[in-house]
């Protein structure tokens, strides 16, 4: 019943066999080398375009460094009020782009509205010295509700940034989840519907600290090569980086991966929806299920090994929480049915009233399941 991160699961086993493939080989340092071309190669088939390919170790360093590369210090980056770059990087864009600014924009399950963009861009209109000048766009896809953007909605809010002189950049931590949700093609979901340069996450679909920086104008970011440098994400071994991502993208991998995944999710939504404790928060597009439920049950929940992120959640009357659930290619069936039982149990020990005996059933129900504590990273 691991349900806190795609972070925490494994590696892909093709993944691994090509790491250790490459180990006992020799190979150019700093990107000089033969599976880093290899990789780029990949990815242009894949997005049906020429492209620039940055391999880096993190998602982070990554979007920090494209909004530093497509900002001027004293620049802003129109993105939603719950981004990752904003709630989750601890201020790596403003520390690697020098003082930039992140201008936060609402919008229902993790989309940003386009009224609110355009809203936002007409009023900067101004322009004079006393104004932060607006300079980019930054999209998730998927969001930070595990909701999707498809290629009309990304090609909108491009649309808008475009006709105000805006480059769009994509945190695609869990891109494939998105490719698979809407159906579209990485193309049609990236360049076709305007967005400039985009971070194609590998380290959440089976690979070991592997994300990639794709560039859809292979001129667009001239200083970014001496930032990453600088801010120490030039990898001398990019070549394992490389191998990874090229490993996963290779008959579709990363797909199968996210395609799993996402089938977990939905699988965990269709039937917790059924318990009437539960409330679905987020439409579930991708492999992320958000639900509130009594906080007494949650806790329940915990004792019996379920691994999850919670928070308490405001309001009057009896406490409830805000869980977030993160299915991986490593979801099982069993992990699936074991924490719908759980819920289903705990929620009926609550029914009965504190008198009732059937915490037994509960602990019956979690025999079988892991009792790892439900901490760690946010992402």
């Amino acid at each position: 019943m691991r349900f806190a991160s795609d972070n925490r699961a494994g590696m892909l086993p093709e993944v691994v066999d090509a790491l250790s493939a490459e180990a006992t080989e020799f190979g150019g340092a700093y990107g000089e080398d033969s599976a880093t071309a290899k990789l780029t190669a990949l990815i242009a088939e894949i997005f049906e375009h020429d492209v620039a390919v940055y391999p880096v170790m993190t998602g982070t360093a990554a979007n920090a460094l494209i909004l530093a590369s497509l900002c001027e210090p004293w620049g802003g980056v129109a993105c939603h009020e719950e981004s990752h770059i904003v709630v989750d990087e601890c201020g790596a864009p403003e520390f690697y782009g020098g003082g930039l600014r992140l201008v936060t924009l609402p919008g229902e399950h993790g989309r940003i509205e386009p009224s609110a963009l355009d809203a936002l861009l007409r009023s900067g209109v101004r322009g004079d010295v006393h104004q932060t000048p607006i300079q980019a766009l930054s999209l998730t896809n998927l969001t930070e509700a595990g909701t999707t953007f498809d290629a009309a909605a990304i090609a909108e809010l491009c649309g808008i940034a475009r006709r105000h002189g805006l480059r769009t950049h994509l945190d695609g931590a869990r891109f494939a989840n998105a490719v698979v949700g809407t159906g579209e093609t990485p193309a049609d979901l990236t360049w076709r519907a305007g967005v400039d340069v985009m971070v194609f996450g590998g380290t959440k679909n089976g690979c070991l600290a592997a994300e990639a920086v794709v560039c859809f104008e292979p001129d667009l970011l001239p200083t970014f090569e001496r930032r990453r440098k600088r801010g120490g994400h030039l990898a001398s071994k990019m070549r394992f980086v490389s191998v990874q991502l090229a490993a996963s993208l290779r008959e579709d991998r990363w797909l199968t991966a996210a395609r799993h995944a996402n089938g977990h999710a939905a699988r965990l939504a269709e039937q917790l929806v059924t318990i009437p404790a539960v409330d679905l928060m987020h439409p579930v597009e991708g492999n992320q299920v958000w639900i509130s439920a009594p906080t007494a049950e949650i806790e329940v929940w915990e004792r019996h090994g379920a691994e999850f992120y919670g928070s308490p959640l405001p309001g009057d009357g009896p406490p409830r929480s805000l869980v977030r659930l993160v299915a991986s290619f490593a979801t099982t069936d069993d992990d699936v049915t074991g924490f719908v039982e759980l819920v289903t149990t705990a929620a009926s020990t609550a029914d009965a009233g504190p008198d009732s005996t059937s915490t037994a059933a509960v602990n019956q129900a979690a025999s079988a399941t892991s009792t790892q504590d439900c901490t760690g990273e946010k992402a």
